[in-house]
């Protein structure tokens, strides 16, 4: 199971076009801060029918997109 598994779930469960959450709501949902390992989990998503948009560091947001 990936460390990130419990995000790809919510991401999918919630089934919106668009999921933008800040680094604090990722912390809150997988229990560990967001860091650059993140980068290579992103990869996973695609399995859930979403894809990693943006990742902005100034706003420490991440857009999530449903893929089309």
């Amino acid at each position: 199971m990936s460390k990130y598994q419990p995000l790809w779930e919510y991401v999918q469960r919630g089934g919106s076009k668009t999921c933008r959450l800040t680094f604090e709501e990722i912390q809150a949902i997988v229990g560990i801060p967001i860091d650059h390992s993140f980068l290579t989990y992103k990869k996973e998503l695609t399995e859930y029918g979403y894809v990693v948009g943006k990742i902005s560091r100034k706003e420490q947001t991440v857009i999530f997109h449903k893929i089309p």
